[in-house]
């Protein structure tokens, strides 16, 4: 997909499995296991996507997956497979090395989205991507600093202390255009202060959803995940961002939908529903 001056490859980094019942919150599961169907762990399959987005003289990653830093028991319990994908070879297979990336814009710094941000070098987690500077917003970085018992197993400091360490991390306060085309619309209901890259160019537009709507499935209003610290103010982000998605036909893309790249909307008598399935972008 090109938007503007920006070319925007999707990017495999590997799938992982999280609880069906926590993905998917307060919604039975007769409704969303038939479409998400789980193992017998009651795991669901996830894909850990994200997006290269290259023009301006730009190289940017946004998010970048699970990385590679797991021991045996988390690869475990989260069901951690890079055998098909992973990010370096999916950087590789885009023509591009560690050392072109010249900004990662990090959602959040949960797990499955900032993993991939450093690797080990003599068992010493280090940056992933040495000339890059990376974008997290301010107040996010402030909650991971303190994170409540509830969510503090979804931040893993390995993937993110050493680039504030080195000075690699900026930080961003509030919504706004970053890079020409690229805005930063703020969420808070997942967990404080999220960053939505939006690519536009007024004609056709990109929103990449992270965990507002991280499935295809998770489109419909009522479908908001039990991992999310304030579900009624997603519900409330939910009902302000989609509207004028389908009313600017927006791209939505999903980075854990394991089978749908993006999706279009169309309205319904019960709010919006999802129209296109794109299975790549």
């Amino acid at each position: 997909m090109t938007i503007g001056p920006y070319t925007i490859t999707a990017l495999e980094t590997g799938r992982f499995a999280l609880d069906g019942g926590a993905m998917f919150g307060i919604v039975p599961w007769v409704f969303w296991s038939a479409s998400n169907p789980p193992d017998n762990r009651q795991r669901i399959t996830l894909a850990a996507r994200c997006l290269l987005v290259r023009g301006n003289g730009r190289t940017i990653l946004v998010d970048n997956g699970n990385g590679d830093k797991w021991g045996a028991k988390l690869r475990d319990i989260y069901r951690l497979d890079m055998s098909r994908f992973s990010l370096s070879t999916s950087l590789a297979a885009a023509g591009v090395t560690p050392n072109d990336i010249t900004d990662v814009i990090l959602t959040h710094l949960h797990f499955d989205h900032a993993g991939g941000s450093t690797i080990l070098v003599d068992g010493k987690p280090v940056p992933a991507f040495p000339r890059a500077k990376y974008y997290v917003q301010k107040d996010h970085w402030d909650w991971s600093r303190q994170p409540t018992d509830r969510d503090r197993a979804s931040f893993m400091k390995d993937d993110y202390l050493p680039l504030h360490e080195q000075g690699m991390l900026e930080y961003i306060d509030g919504e706004g255009e970053l890079f020409p085309g690229i805005r930063l619309v703020v969420t808070n209901g997942h967990t404080t202060a999220q960053q939505l890259p939006l690519i536009t160019d007024g004609v056709q537009s990109l929103l990449f959803c992270c965990d507002l709507i991280p499935t295809a499935s998770h489109v419909p209003y009522p479908y908001i995940m039990g991992y999310d610290l304030r579900p009624l103010v997603t519900l409330d982000e939910k009902k302000r961002i989609l509207p004028r998605a389908y009313e600017e036909r927006w791209t939505l893309f999903l980075e854990h939908d394991p089978d749908v790249h993006g999706v279009t909307l169309k309205s319904t008598d019960k709010g919006f529903a999802v129209d296109r399935r794109l299975t790549t972008v």
